[in-house]
């Protein structure tokens, strides 16, 4: 069993940067796989990042990668997505999932979920 607090989402103009944290409980969150999903009103949840249980590999959308980096500390049982040139369409709930297959990009390959933060770019 794996439990998932994400923090530090908030309001932050166009341009400017945030940096997520998803502190995770359980003796098991390293032999997890870690992914940042994303959900904006009226749309689906997509996969923004992963990175593999021993930070060997990691996985960007399309729509992120350059600008966002994710990262975990094992040691600290957290894993972390800094966000750079935000855009108001990363406007999003953001959700820290752990899976145990590195890579799945879709939601059904994650077996346990944080109650998200909400992210809000906008001037």
């Amino acid at each position: 069993q794996v439990q998932l607090v994400e923090s530090g989402g908030g309001l932050v103009q166009p341009g400017g940067s945030l940096s997520l944290s998803c502190a995770g409980s359980g003796r098991t969150f390293n032999n997890y796989a870690m992914g940042w999903f994303r959900q904006a009103p009226g749309k689906e949840r997509e996969i923004v990042a992963a990175v593999s249980w021993n930070y060997g590999s990691t996985y960007y959308s399309d729509s992120v990668k350059g600008r966002f980096t994710i990262s975990r500390d094992n040691a600290k049982n957290t894993v972390y997505l800094q966000m750079n040139s935000l855009k108001p369409e990363d406007t999003a709930i953001y959700y820290c999932a752990a899976g145990r297959i590195f890579l799945v990009v879709t939601t059904t390959g994650y077996d346990y979920w944080g109650q998200g933060t909400q992210v809000t770019v906008s001037a």
